[in-house]
Parts: structure tokens; sequence; C-alpha cells
């Protein structure tokens, strides 16, 4: 019902321009097949979580339907930390592996820091290994968590190249969203601001956004008369909430039906969600060029 309703502000299509950057990976993967090396994607999934299981089998899919190699390690919810770490160890130096994903949440009792840091760095595609981050922050060439990376090409997207002197703030400090957001933002040369939940003044420092990125998993945080006319909002949060009727449905960290006045706005489903897996991908093949000495 939101989208009859919001009066002006463009709905940025994520699903479309995911879809889109999905043909292009495909055509790459292919015309690289043709050499007889093809990226390959491992996922690494421990203990049974609904929601992972689900991100698994959907990665997986997308990975074979561009053409990928896709290498899928389902270990029960026991597995103990050495037993995980072996397996990065293998993954790190088999050479079909291009990519290596561990899905989080892990159980309680393994230690995500150690794992996501025994990944050898270039075949990091989540991007949260600390050598990654350290290259991002620097303004060198890293790879990229996928989330922010969507991110910021659907904001290129729609406000050119160039975003250079804009306003950005970006709600949220997550090393998943937020700080590489903020990041990927002031490598572009915008004036960033990051509010989170010890920001005294969280309204007033949105409604001078230019560009306004909401990564909290709060539904509706982000009210209308924060948003700048004319602003650009990017809207990460994904949130189940059960409506009076008992229907659950998703919405994300602003209130959308509020939103009219921006000039755009990612909608919740369907715009920053696509992104993730398309990145994901993008990424497999950025590492995989890099690893064979091709352009990336």
């Amino acid at each position: 019902m939101g989208m009859d309703r919001l009066q002006r502000a463009d709905v940025i299509d994520g699903k479309a321009f995911a879809n889109g950057m999905l043909e292009k990976i495909r055509a790459d993967v292919g015309s690289l097949a043709q050499t007889g090396a093809v990226p390959g994607l491992a996922v690494v999934l421990v203990g049974d979580d609904p929601a992972s299981t689900v991100y698994v089998a959907s990665k997986h899919r997308q990975t074979v339907a561009a053409g990928m190699k896709s290498f899928e390690h389902r270990l029960p919810a026991e597995t103990t930390q050495d037993h995980l770490m072996a397996l990065i160890d293998r993954l790190n130096h088999d050479p079909e592996v291009h990519g290596i994903l561990v899905q989080l949440p892990l159980p309680r009792h393994l230690d995500p820091n150690a794992v996501i840091q025994a990944i050898n760095p270039d075949k990091d595609v989540d991007g949260f290994h600390i050598s990654n981050a350290g290259r991002l922050a620097t303004g060198q060439s890293a790879l990229v968590p996928c989330t922010p990376l969507g991110c910021m090409m659907l904001l290129k997207d729609r406000l050119g190249e160039d975003l250079a002197g804009l306003n950005a703030v970006v709600v949220g400090k997550s090393n998943i969203v937020g700080k590489p957001m903020a990041q990927l933002l002031m490598n572009a040369n915008c004036t960033v601001t990051i509010a989170h939940s010890k920001t005294r003044n969280t309204a007033d420092l949105c409604r001078a956004a230019d560009i306004l990125v909401v990564a909290v998993g709060r539904p509706g945080l982000v009210r209308g008369d924060w948003i700048k006319p004319g602003a650009v909002v990017i809207d990460v949060g994904i949130n189940r909430i059960v409506e009076e009727e008992g229907k659950p449905r998703i919405v994300g960290d602003v209130a959308y039906v509020e939103a009219g006045h921006a000039a755009a706005i990612t909608p919740v489903p369907g715009g920053v969600g696509p992104m993730t897996i398309a990145c994901l991908l993008s990424n497999t093949l950025t590492a995989f060029r890099r690893q064979q000495g091709l352009p990336a």
C-alpha cells in the first residue's frame, strides 16, 4: 500500500539494478569460461539457523545461475573451532575457490572474529577481514562489504559518479554496514556524519543530509520530518513486524509513506536487499580476476 501513497519520491528499484548487474556478471563469467577458468565461491554454514539456511540456498542458486562454481559446506551446530579453522585453511589453499564466505551468525561457542581473520583477505568476498577494512579506510583497493557496496552503486546511479561535497549522514555504526558505508562516502569526497544510539541530535543531523543511509534494524525509526526535501534515502533495514490483523510484513528503518518529499528512496523489500547478493557475486568475480592477474 505504501507505494501509491508516496507523493513524489522516485522509488529506487534495487531489484532491477541487481538483475542488470547479474546479467553483466553472467556474460563476464561466460567469456572467462572460454579460457577454461571459472570463479568459485565457497559458502560455509554452521548449524541450521532458519534465516541463514534460506540465505545460503539463495546464494547457491544465484552463484550457479551466474555460471560460477558453488561449493557448499554445511557443518553441524556442534562443530569445533579447530574443525572450522581447518576447513578455512583448506579453502584458502584450494585453487578452485576464489571467494570464501562464512554465514553469520555462528553458534555461540565459536569465535566469529577468529574465523573471519583466518580467511585469506584476497578471498574474503564479505570484505570483513581487518586487512580489507584497513585498505578501504586508507583508500586502497579492497574487497568491500556487499551491502554498503550495493548502496554506493545505487547512489551513484541516482546522483552520478561525482558525489563530492554532498552532506551524507549514516545512521548506524556497525562493522558490516555503517562504518564501511561511511568510508565509501568519504572516499567519494562527501562530508560524512555517523549517528548511532548515543547520538544526541539524530533528527537534526538527518535533516541536513543530501544523502541519508539508515542501517540500524529499528522499524520506522526515521520519520518523514527527519528527511530534507530532495534528499536521497537508502534504507538498509529489514524488519519483520506483525500488523494488527496478525499478518507479518517486512518494513525498513524509514517511515516510508512519510518520505514523499525525498527525491528518491529505496523500498523495503526490493531496494538494498537484492543488491547485496549481486555484490557478493561481483566481489567473487573481482577476487577471481585479481588472483588470476587479470584487470579488475
